[in-house]
């Protein structure tokens, strides 16, 4: 279970209170839960930018072959991964990258060559427990988050342990989204379950902001995601979401927190204490889910799961599972280091759909076909992602944006 966090006060921003005590109108930004004061970004006089992308051919391109690759030098151990969990990129086009089993950040050049390690399993000021994710600030700072709790460890690019920001109150897991900014605000997410198993309540996903001491600066956000419950008759402690259920998204660097959710074409771009910059939106066909498309969905299911079908499984595909009447229009969103907002397009049954790229004033910028990995960052001219072909690498592929 992950904590819900009671807040004891709120910070000084453009938002509404809502008493505990409110029920306002559910919406995909803003949802009360019992016992959590929440707090929903006021839109008013926010500027705000539609596009129609649909009608759009500008394309970005990845080039074909990658510009450099971690990971593939047999003879390096520092090259063989078991768990990449974080990477970034340099300023002297050096990339950092978490192995999370061994628990230290690799450090190499812009040839590929391994320079250094920081860190090690342990306890102590500069080691990790379970190294989680990694974001670089300005000046090539790294910021590595570890639990359990949830803390950053900070260290600059050479190896020297800076400090540790721990949180206050304590997260006992992971942060389950966010980031750091370049101010060392950092963004940091929990889910909250629901109390029934019925699929009568949803998930949330309550966000914060802390300062670089760890104190809450700003929140709770609270996002409501997927309605969630058990199978009657199925395993009793399986719980699962809704069919094509959509969720929130948020991530943040820089100096933006990007807020979506997967229900409907829009990114709102905060600072760190939740004042609205800009409302991105798109103009994109609504798809409904058809008889066909669950139909294909259970029958796929079960030719990849094959000889290793399980209860679970059949509780997967139970007739008694809700559908959601339409399919989600993102699945994620990333902020590149230069300020560019990329949004990844849920892929529909019978299509590929890539990503949506904007600009840093939210005009649309271009098309960018599906990642064959996933992606840990954008560049300005740059896309760095993992790939698990053969073994487990992080390429860094150039970008090329249309003329």
């Amino acid at each position: 279970m992950y904590k819900i966090i009671y807040p004891q006060s709120l910070s000084r921003v453009l938002i509404v209170v809502l008493a505990a005590t409110t029920r306002p109108p559910v919406e995909p930004f803003a949802q009360d839960l019992p016992h959590i004061e929440s707090v929903t970004i006021d839109t008013a006089g926010a500027v705000i930018i539609t596009s129609d992308p649909h009608i759009s051919d500008a394309t970005c391109e990845i080039s074909e072959e990658p510009t450099l690759i971690i990971g593939d030098n047999e003879d390096d151990d520092n090259h063989l991964f078991s768990s990449i969990r974080g990477a970034g990129l340099l300023s002297d086009g050096s990339i950092a990258a978490i192995d999370r089993r061994a628990a230290e950040v690799r450090i190499f050049d812009s040839s590929g060559r391994h320079v250094r390690s920081i860190g090690r399993s342990g306890r102590g000021p500069a080691e990790f427990q379970d190294p989680f994710i990694l974001w670089i600030t300005p000046g090539d700072t790294l910021w590595v988050g570890d639990y359990r709790p949830w803390r950053y460890k900070i260290f600059t690019a050479d190896g020297e342990f800076v400090r540790q920001v721990s949180l206050k109150p304590e997260y006992p897991n992971p942060s389950r989204g966010g980031g750091v900014l370049d101010n060392g605000f950092t963004v940091n997410a929990s889910f909250s379950w629901p109390y029934t198993r019925d699929f009568s309540e949803r998930e949330s996903l309550i966000m914060e902001v802390h300062d670089p001491d760890g104190n809450r600066a700003g929140g709770p956000l609270v996002l409501p995601g997927s309605r969630m419950g058990s199978i009657r008759g199925g395993p009793p402690n399986y719980v699962q979401r809704t069919l094509w259920g959509a969720n929130p998204e948020i991530d943040a660097l820089g100096s933006t927190i990007a807020v979506a959710h997967g229900s409907r074409p829009e990114v709102k771009l905060v600072d760190h204490d939740l004042s609205m910059q800009l409302v991105i939106r798109w103009n994109e066909p609504t798809r409904s889910v058809r008889r066909a498309d669950v139909r294909n969905w259970r029958d796929n299911l079960r030719e990849r799961r094959g000889e290793n079908w399980s209860e679970d499984d059949e509780a997967r595909v139970s007739p008694r599972r809700p559908v959601a009447d339409n399919f989600p229009v993102i699945s994620g969103v990333r902020i590149g280091r230069d300020g560019r907002i990329w949004v990844n397009r849920y892929n529909l049954p019978d299509e590929r759909r890539g990503w949506l790229g904007f600009s840093t004033d939210g005009s649309f910028v271009c098309h960018l076909t599906e990642t064959p990995g996933y992606v840990w960052e954008f560049g300005s001219d740059y896309v760095l992602w993992e790939s698990d072909e053969g073994s487990l690498t992080v390429r860094k592929h150039e970008l090329k944006l249309p003329l």
